[in-house]
This record gives C-alpha cells, structure tokens and sequence, in this order.
C-alpha cells in the first residue's frame, strides 16, 4: 500500500497553497516511527505545498520521551528549521550543553532562569522572509512554572518590530488554556498551535485579530497506541493499578501537522488547513 496525503481545511487553499509564506508545523514527533515517517514524507511535503517554513515540536522523539543531540541533528537535516519541544525537553542530560549550543532546538521560555536552552529563535525562512518561533509551556495540570502568558508579552516586546512572522507552539494540557492563549496573542502573532496531548483537534480558523489557531496539532507517530505508547501496556494498567514500563508503539503510523499561509507584510494567516500523512 502506498503512502497518501491528506488535507482537511477550514479555510481552504487545499492543494494550491495562498499567495504568501507558506508554514508547515508537524505535531509531537514520537520516537523512531514518528521520526521515519517524516523522513519518508517531509520533502514530498514541501514541494506539494511550496512551503518556506518547517517548524516540528520534537520533545518525544527520542523513544517518546526526551531529545537526544544525534536526533536533533537527524531532524533538522531532513529540513526541519526549528524544533520545539516541552515537558519532556530535559528528559535526556546529554542534551542539556547541547541546548545552549543549537539555538534552533528550543525548549519552552517560561521555564525558569538559568536551564539551558532558549525559548524563541529568529531566522530567515527559504523565501527570505525574517521570522521568529516562540515557544511556551501551560501550568494547567502540569508543572508549576513561569508564567506563560506573560511570558509571551515579554518576548514580543522584546521582539524586533520588523518581523511579522511569528510563529507560537504552546505546549499545554488543558484545551481551556490553549484557546485562552489564542485569545490572548489575537493579533499579535501570525499562528498559535497547540501540542502535548497527541489527539488532533477539529478546530482549525483564523481568529478576528488574523491569528491562525488550532488546540492541538495532534502526534505525528504510531496510533494504533494510547497517545504513542503500546496499548496492551496502557491496558494493562488501567485494569490492574499497576504501573509498569512504557514503550513507544509502532503500528498506525501517521503524520499530523498544520499548514499556515500568511502575509509576510503584516504577519497575519490568511490561510489554514491540517495536514495528515499516512503509510
């Protein structure tokens, strides 16, 4: 059986992508079959779509859990120009000097000062077009950390005016929250997705302010699995109480991503749809 792309858009360029800077972002990357499926995939991706941009959150890479330097490398030389990662970002130590050395591996920027590691980055995308990734991290049913909100606030401020396209991966537990932040960047940055919870959400728009929005970007990894991990496993332990070792699942693999077109003058989506790739 060959491998298939699938679109599905809310507000629809389909496979003729808008006029502008195409941005795809490719959701939680889980261990080895997240990681194969991008590399059969990406490259047919940004032909198909003429994509400028490729940001991938990739704190599950690495066996579902955590990022390794050597992974890290292998993603961005597929062509992926910035990582983002999460809650599972400083799961591997090896990785720790390697964050202040990579600043296209990002982890969130409301952990507290002085770890590792950056939480935005600037570059410049294939088309010439300056852009800044942001990435932060909720408090809802996760670790108490900084405040991401304000957070957001500070790094924008900081941001230099000049650069419309700024892209945000909020990595957070409860949808509330997530839509809450899309409410609360409106207009002042070109897309918010969410990640973390592995499931795609249906709720793909463009917000009054020109804020492409959706609440999860879904996993792009094994689901025949509960959220990437074996599920006999996982049935296991609900059935017994017991807890045991997690390994990632291989069967079901697909990739899930959201595809943005925006105007590089003003910053703001004047297009989205979610992308799915299956084997």
């Amino acid at each position: 059986m060959g491998s298939t792309t699938e679109v599905e858009s809310s507000l629809s360029f389909d496979r003729d992508p808008a006029p502008g800077m195409n941005i795809l972002f490719i959701g939680d990357i889980f261990a080895s079959a997240g990681r194969s499926i991008v590399a059969e995939h990406l490259k047919p991706l940004l032909t198909e779509f003429n994509v400028d941009l490729v940001i991938a959150n990739a704190e599950n890479s690495a066996g579902g859990f955590g990022i390794t330097p050597l992974i890290a490398e292998e993603l961005l030389a597929l062509g992926i120009d910035v990582l983002t990662g999460g809650n599972h970002s400083f799961d591997k130590r090896e990785v720790y000097e390697y964050l202040d050395r990579q600043p296209r591996l990002l982890r969130p920027a409301n952990y507290p000062e002085g770890l590792p590691g950056h939480g935005s980055y600037e570059g410049t995308a294939r088309n010439g077009v300056r852009y800044a990734v942001l990435n932060l991290q909720g408090r809802a049913s996760m670790t108490s950390i900084d405040d991401p909100f304000r957070k957001a606030d500070q790094l924008l401020a900081d941001l230099d005016p000049a650069i419309k396209i700024r892209f945000v991966d909020f990595h957070a537990e409860l949808t509330s929250e997530k839509v809450t932040m899309g409410w609360h960047l409106d207009g002042r940055v070109t897309a918010v997705v969410g990640t973390h919870t592995h499931i795609p959400t249906a709720d793909t728009r463009i917000l009054p302010g020109g804020t492409g929005y959706q609440t999860d970007a879904g996993m792009t990894g094994p689901y025949e699995s509960v959220i990437g991990v074996d599920k006999d496993m996982i049935l296991r332990r609900f059935l017994t109480g017991l807890s045991g070792r997690m390994e990632a699942a291989k069967k079901g693999v697909e990739l899930h991503g959201v595809l943005v077109s925006a105007d590089p003058e003003t910053g703001r989506t004047t297009a989205i749809q979610r992308v799915r790739a299956i084997r």
